[in-house]
């Protein structure tokens, strides 16, 4: 498989980490044919969409998110990607996890209700701070940058508390599909099969699948995938070769986890690995295009 993954030639995705900073990663892709599968991050997801249009599935729902469009997306939440028509979409994001975001803010507890909000002028500021991030390296730029973007969006936001209130209390069967949830979670490194799943639900496999599905607008595999895989962006983030982070999510081997990893981040791990810098030493970087 080549390490330009993309379905066509002028997809292009790219990751960037500030230096030795935690729990900050950069993002800015360029898609036309690339659908991306479900998949999650440990951080806040904040950005827009500089050009074209974004359809994507979030919270078992489909949005859409125009050019001038801000995305702002809770952190561990399930969600797709594709263009919304033949001519893409172009965008810019930031993962920020709870703690920098809370860091940059002075405010415990973010949650955001919408997340597509069409304000075109927001947009562009968050673009000028996103630039400034782009550019910045570990120290006091970057921390300048992060605070104004937090300014700016703190206002789009409600306070965990507030979305607490907000929801109703969970149902027996919800608490149940959470049981299933929390099984992938401890075993993303055995063979987990459906019965084993419904087994932790306390239902039949039929009936786990139907309410999984109901419940997640993904499949029982298809959100262990992604479990699975935002383990293994950990691991490759923390410098580990990927044949042995395949090994140790549950992957067959490390051809299986760059054809996953790629439909679900835009890049290969090794192109990952070499963009935010912990390629394992004694590798030789692929050839970059574009």
């Amino acid at each position: 498989m080549p390490d330009h993954p993309l379905d066509g030639p002028a997809d292009r995705a790219e990751f960037r980490r500030l230096g030795t900073r935690a729990g900050v990663e950069l993002y800015r892709a360029s898609i036309v044919r690339h659908a991306f599968d479900a998949h999650r991050h440990d951080g806040f997801g904040l950005g827009c969409v500089t050009h074209g249009a974004q359809r994507f599935r979030y919270r078992g729902a489909e949005h859409l998110a125009p050019a001038g469009a801000l995305v702002l997306m809770n952190p561990g939440e399930l969600h797709t990607g594709r263009a919304a028509d033949a001519a893409g979409w172009r965008y810019r994001m930031v993962y920020l996890e709870p703690a920098v975001l809370e860091a940059a803010s002075g405010v415990r507890g973010w949650d955001f209700a919408a997340p597509v909000v069409q304000d075109p002028a927001a947009a562009r500021r968050l673009l000028h701070w996103l630039d400034q991030l782009w550019r910045a390296d570990a120290g006091l730029a970057a921390d300048a940058a992060l605070g104004e973007l937090a300014a700016l969006l703190r206002p789009l936001a409600r306070t965990a508390r507030a979305a607490a209130e907000g929801r109703r209390p969970p149902d027996p069967g919800e608490t149940a599909l959470a049981r299933a949830v929390e099984r992938m979670h401890a075993g993303l490194g055995e063979p987990l099969d459906l019965a084993t799943l419904a087994a932790a639900a306390g239902l039949s496999p039929f009936h786990f699948q139907r309410r999984f599905k109901a419940a997640h607008g993904v499949t029982p595999h298809q959100m262990l995938m992604a479990l699975r895989l935002a383990e293994a962006q950990r691991r490759l983030a923390a410098g580990q070769a990927p044949a042995e982070v395949a090994a140790e999510v549950g992957l067959a081997d490390q051809a299986h986890l760059t054809r996953r990893f790629a439909r679900m981040y835009g890049v290969t791990p090794a192109r990952y690995q070499q963009q935010v810098g912990t390629r394992p030493r004694g590798r030789a970087a692929p050839t970059l295009r574009g």
